[in-house]
């Protein structure tokens, strides 16, 4: 009774016609940015950080909660149509849903994806319903050296489940963790990584960090890339799937939403690696594993499927525990520490009114986006001529005046392009930049409650290692670097 009553409580919010109002302008900046190849949710977030500042907390949110997972949605148009994926979650779609487009069937495989993600999008926010509240009163429990157990192993697992060398993965965390740590230091207010220069006493603005190591990054190396792009169709003829169509992508969708779920809330997947779980699974549960790659529509229904459920279900750990587990999810829980919200347990309990208005605003944002995506698929395909050259001034400029906006400071600007030029050199040497803004983000708060740590028990760390909870992470911790060190150390003995 209790969730039906937040429930209730959490769409009164929503519905509200200014919440209403941003809801819907997130799912059609996110259906937007997933279509066209190029352009991140994360570049989008980043630029419209600084606007957030000016709107209530509960309405920014909303807003950029429907970029993400309204970005999940428009990356399989893409796919389908053009054989480029709008979104990394969405590049196994390429497979199977470009084959059915050249077997004239893009409109069963566009309505699949819609009607496979909106079965995951609610499927995920009513996890949060469920899985939120309990998790979060769990967390209140929690002292400082649980706390930072658990922001140590959140650490870790990103850099270990991200994508590439886990060595690097844990080179970004360290990176982010002393970025983290520039500025003034809280308690004796001693200036450090400042190097003389006045402007970083402050610490390097959040703003600044996203958008240099994801936006400018990401338009300088697809600035690089010649690929051509050449869209299928212009018309697409039968939008609805057939029963078969329907019969054959039910379970597959359903088996998709599981794994995408799972995937969520481990830290340092997300819907990229989801997706290809799910595809994989299909691929080996199914009589004809042939058909893959040649237009089966298990293979589109699935992995949509799982990357809407892992976008929704990534807020829990972020929500409940303030531990985002991607770089999206730092994202938003920058946004709520500009806020002046701390992620975490107390969010439900304090602030009962966002958390519940956020998830009553993800079903919302699903049935939009359901309504929205296939009625509008012509005007999708014409935005996919728009040559990216065209595009990149524009996102450029946002970024500066973005970054110059939030404290009228122009070293904030030389700071971003600063950090793109980083980006991009991470990029070329194959490190993965999600850790680094984990490490970002949660290095003050893990500081702060280590400090907290040591100073209740007097420089004594042994009650990281008595108290049960505690102890639980350390030892996750441990498990997860063993599994990391141990092949390196097999191969090096052979």
């Amino acid at each position: 009774m209790d969730v039906l009553a937040n429930l209730a409580l959490g769409f009164g919010v929503a519905f509200s016609l200014e919440n209403l109002t941003y809801c819907l302008a997130g799912v059609a900046l996110g259906t937007l940015v997933g279509v066209l190849p190029g352009i991140s949710p994360l570049v989008t977030i980043g630029m419209l950080f600084p606007l957030t500042f000016t709107l209530p907390p509960i309405a920014s949110l909303i807003m950029l909660a429907g970029i993400y997972y309204g970005a999940q949605y428009g990356g399989s148009t893409t796919s389908i149509l053009v054989n480029l994926p709008g979104e990394t979650a969405s590049a196994i779609t390429c497979l199977d849903g470009y084959q059915m487009a050249r077997q004239g069937r893009a409109g069963p495989a566009l309505a699949v994806a819609a009607l496979a993600s909106f079965l995951a999008g609610c499927v995920g926010t009513l996890l949060i319903a469920l899985v939120g509240p309990p998790l979060g009163e769990w967390a209140l429990a929690f002292g400082p050296w649980e706390y930072c157990a658990l922001m140590l192993m959140g650490l870790v697992g990103s850099a270990v489940l991200a994508q590439g060398d886990a060595v690097k993965g844990l080179a970004m965390v360290a990176l982010g963790l002393l970025l983290g740590l520039v500025g003034a230091d809280v308690n004796s207010g001693q200036a450090r990584y400042t190097f003389g220069v006045p402007e970083l006493w402050d610490g390097i603005g959040f703003t600044v960090i996203a958008v240099g190591l994801f936006a400018v990054a990401e338009i300088v190396m697809n600035l690089e890339s010649n690929e051509p792009r050449q869209v299928f169709t212009d018309k697409v003829p039968r939008l609805m799937p057939s029963r078969a169509d329907l019969k054959d992508a039910s379970w597959p969708a359903v088996r998709g939403t599981a794994v995408g779920a799972l995937f969520g809330i481990l830290p340092g997947t997300g819907p990229a690696l989801s997706s290809f779980a799910a595809y994989m699974l299909e691929k080996k549960l199914a009589r004809d594993p042939s058909r893959f790659g040649k237009g089966a529509i298990e293979g589109v229904a699935a992995p949509e499927a799982a990357n809407n459920a892992a976008a929704q279900t990534g807020f829990i750990p972020m929500l409940t525990l303030g531990i985002p587990g991607s770089a999206v999810m730092a994202l938003l829980a920058g946004a709520m520490i500009m806020q002046g919200l701390t992620p975490g347990p107390q969010v439900i309990a304090e602030k009962p009114e966002l958390f519940w208005g956020i998830v009553a605003s993800m079903w919302i944002g699903n049935l939009m986006l359901l309504v929205l995506n296939l009625p509008l698929v012509g005007l999708w395909v014409r935005l996919l001529r728009v040559p990216y050259r065209w595009l990149f001034p524009s996102i450029v400029m946002f970024c500066a005046l973005g970054n110059y906006s939030v404290s009228n400071n122009p070293v904030d600007v030389y700071l971003c392009a600063g950090i793109g030029v980083l980006g991009y050199v991470l990029a070329k040497c194959e490190c993965e930049p999600a850790p680094l803004l984990l490490g970002y983000v949660l290095g003050p708060l893990l500081e702060e409650h280590l400090r907290r740590a040591m100073l209740l028990a007097r420089g004594d760390p042994m009650p990281f290692f008595t108290r049960p909870i505690s102890l639980a992470f350390m030892i996750g911790t441990a498990l997860v670097l063993a599994a990391v060190i141990a092949p390196a150390l097999r191969g090096r003995g052979k």
